[in-house]
């Protein structure tokens, strides 16, 4: 049946596996994708439940015109909402939010007041007071306030964390999620925690924002300013609940913005600068994680907003943020090279084998070396040119054991190697490269894989 309302839909957002990025961190890592809505934010559900819950209070109307200050994404779910439902919609932002987004609430239909980005609360010109202000001067006026409303920490509660808790059918151990006001990260994590008070939850936030002081020492934060938007607070929320809160960590401008722009070349996740910075927040504590471990990473902000920032080059570079970002080839692992070898286990010879033995190994395997193991690590090599010159010098050498003939042990790499790394290794006179993997074994890669996984990029 169809939908009477866009924001009646109830399809649970995308919780995706992140695998290229993650790699080099022992646990499970999972991307939810609350930007894949029609509101491109977590603020979707609340802003049409905020207007219900107005509405079922007779606080408003249509034909009344909803203020709040908003970093855009709040603002424009509830643009959407409102305007769908005869409101009237007047916003004011800080004027670091971008340019697509401010085009979008004026498409919308809504009216925009842009403010200094530096005003702190309290001063006069700040979004949060203008906001306020013009509330008190029209007529007919409601203060939505969707960041510190509780109907937002409802829902976070009774949809967000519960979504989170089915779709990793309970497994979930770790969750990082952006902070802005206190209510997304309170909200999910009164309702994890209520099911299992082992899940760990983590706030992420920008470097200059207030909540890392306030979980530390108690005392909130002294605010710096950030270019990265739908993150980070001014001051602390009404919503904040710390004790279902583990931990908070701050992330600098350049390493969200460049670790965002990885989430859409590596993973095809085109995600905003907040969203860059859980990610890199994530892989940061994830090394101490265990591989039973499984990681959700709460993704807020949708890249189309970001095409004139950080998704530009140009103004990258201006502010010192722009890094290269690494080819396709440069990305290539030992791992991705491994996938395409239809051969699963390592064909390898003990140092107790006769050269008769290996040398007949190696035509049933179609090879034309091999490694030598001992106790699952690599001693030694052979290959056919070696036992052909040993034959030459001795035909009676064949029944002797591997062992006295051994050739240099193919060096040994990790499953992150990249494709140049094994390259190097390759090009100083070895025949293969081994590659050490988590559960102990040992896999070949030779010059001939390289060449095919190039082939197959």
């Amino acid at each position: 049946m169809p939908n009477n309302d866009i924001f009646g839909l109830t399809a649970e957002t995308p919780l995706v596996i992140i695998k290229r990025m993650a790699r080099s961190i022992p646990p499970r890592v999972m991307a939810k994708l609350e930007y894949m809505n029609p509101a491109c934010s977590p603020y979707y559900r609340v802003a049409s439940a905020l207007i219900a819950d107005a509405e079922e209070r007779n606080l408003i109307h249509p034909g009344m015109t909803l203020v709040d200050w908003t970093y855009g994404n709040s603002g424009i779910a509830l643009a959407m909402a409102g305007v769908s439902r005869g409101y009237k919609l007047l916003l004011t932002a800080p004027e670091k939010i971008s340019k697509e987004k401010q085009d979008l609430l004026r498409a919308i239909g809504a009216e925009l007041v842009i403010t200094p980005s530096d005003a702190l609360p309290g001063e006069p010109r700040s979004c949060m007071n203008v906001a306020e202000s013009l509330v008190s001067n029209i007529s007919s006026a409601f203060f939505a306030g969707m960041y510190e409303n509780p109907v937002s920490l409802k829902v976070h509660s009774d949809v967000t964390g519960n979504e989170i808790f089915r779709q990793t059918e309970g497994k979930v151990t770790h969750v990082f999620i952006p902070l802005v006001s206190g209510a997304m990260i309170s909200g999910i994590g009164r309702c994890l925690k209520a099911r299992n008070p082992a899940i760990r939850i983590i706030g992420v936030e920008s470097q200059g924002s207030v909540y890392s002081g306030l979980f530390r020492d108690g005392r909130p934060g002294s605010y710096s300013f950030s270019e990265i938007e739908e993150i980070g607070a001014l001051q602390v929320s009404n919503l904040w609940d710390p004790s279902v809160i583990d931990d908070v960590m701050q992330v600098s401008d350049y390493d969200a913005f460049n670790c965002g722009r990885e989430l859409l070349r590596m993973e095809a996740v085109f995600a905003g600068g907040a969203s860059g910075a859980v990610m890199s927040a994530a892989l940061q504590a994830g090394g101490s994680y265990r591989e039973d471990d499984c990681v959700v990473l709460l993704l807020n902000d949708f890249g189309g907003y970001y095409l004139s920032k950080m998704y530009c080059d140009d103004w990258m570079r201006k502010r010192g943020f722009y890094r290269k970002m690494k080819t396709a080839v440069e990305q290539i692992t030992a791992e991705d090279i491994l996938q395409l070898k239809a051969r699963r286990d390592l064909i390898f010879a003990g140092p107790e084998h006769t050269l008769a033995e290996v040398f007949e190994m190696m035509k049933q395997n179609d090879v034309s070396q091999l490694p030598i193991v001992s106790y699952n690590a690599p001693i030694g090599s052979i290959s056919e040119n070696k036992i052909l010159s040993i034959l030459i010098e001795n035909d009676e050498a064949m029944n002797s054991k591997v062992v006295g003939f051994m050739e240099q042990p193919f060096p040994v790499c990790m499953p992150d190697a990249t494709i140049s790394e094994l390259s190097g290794k390759l090009q100083q006179n070895a025949s293969g490269v081994l590659i050490s993997l988590t559960d102990g074994r040992l896999q070949l890669i030779t010059k001939s894989d390289l060449i095919d996984a190039l082939t197959h990029k």
